[in-house]
């Protein structure tokens, strides 16, 4: 995922598009979260649903449990854009997936689907209408992008093939995830620089399409989809989150990002990357 400009953000089909969190104490969560991003937050839908927001710009969601929704493992929940919901909810179910709640309407803001890999990992099919998906990403305070952990790999990879049109490539240390012609639509919509700017850091080729992670160093027990925050500094941001009442799970250091693993008051966890690039 990258920075944007001005203009209105969409996601192609298969490309992950929004994150939310519910936990039971809502106004506890604001606090945290808006004390560690800079986050302005505002109520919508009679109040039952938080929208995150910086510069103006949508970041995620916050809210309390829906009785009829499942929760997501570690918290944070991953949607991923779809052109027709129904229809994706059906390539779930025949690629080996399974459909925890069908396609419905969530009023005009779009329509939804919960689902579950043959891993197990849950996550939510987002069909948009007024709410395109989150409308800046990889700046401080904003998603960088989702893994999917305690997968094995062959286990999945058919199975988003099929339903999102996911493209593998191992890198080694993990796995990357591409939605081929991703790059060019954001080069022909809101970061016209992309290509040139990932060529400046030698990024890997076909990087402008990246959309996800498989984190193939995590075992696989239970599966789920985790979130990533993009901060200034780890160090900093992970002093905060304990001032917060948060936890500092983990730190980990590579020629690429510096990490910490966070577990928010009310349980949920997600990692702050600060990005270190290589000279290239």
């Amino acid at each position: 995922m990258d920075g944007m400009d001005t203009q209105q953000r969409t996601f192609p089909e298969g490309v992950p598009s929004w994150i939310d969190l519910e936990q039971p104490d809502l106004a506890a969560t604001q606090e945290f979260y808006g004390g560690l991003f800079g986050w302005q937050l505002e109520p919508v839908g009679g109040g039952q649903y938080v929208i995150a927001r910086l510069d103006g710009q949508d970041v995620a969601g916050l809210a309390e449990p829906d009785p009829d929704l499942p929760p997501s493992p570690g918290g944070w929940t991953t949607y991923v854009a779809v052109d027709d919901a129904g229809a994706a909810a059906a390539r779930v179910a025949a690629a080996g997936g399974r459909v925890v709640v069908p396609a419905a309407e969530v009023g005009p803001a779009g329509h939804m689907a919960v689902v579950e890999d043959p891993a197990g990992a849950l996550f939510r099919l987002w069909q948009a209408g007024r709410r395109l998906g989150v409308q800046v990403a990889n700046v401080p305070g904003a998603w960088n992008f989702s893994d999917l952990r305690g997968a094995d790999v062959d286990t999945v990879r058919d199975f988003y093939a099929d339903v999102l049109g996911w493209e593998l490539d191992d890198m080694g240390f993990s796995v990357l995830v591409r939605r081929s012609g991703y790059g060019d639509h954001l080069a022909a919509t809101v970061d016209p620089g992309i290509h040139e700017r990932q060529a400046g850091v030698s990024a890997p080729e076909g990087f402008a399409d990246a959309v996800a992670w498989i984190d193939t160093s995590t075992p696989a027990t239970e599966a789920a989809w985790h979130v990533t925050f993009t901060v200034a500094d780890r160090d900093d941001t992970a002093a905060a989150a304990e001032r917060l009442g948060g936890v500092v799970v983990s730190t980990a250091d590579s020629e690429w990002t510096r990490t910490a693993v966070v577990r928010d008051p009310q349980g949920a966890t997600f990692t702050a990357s600060q990005f270190t690039p290589q000279e290239g």
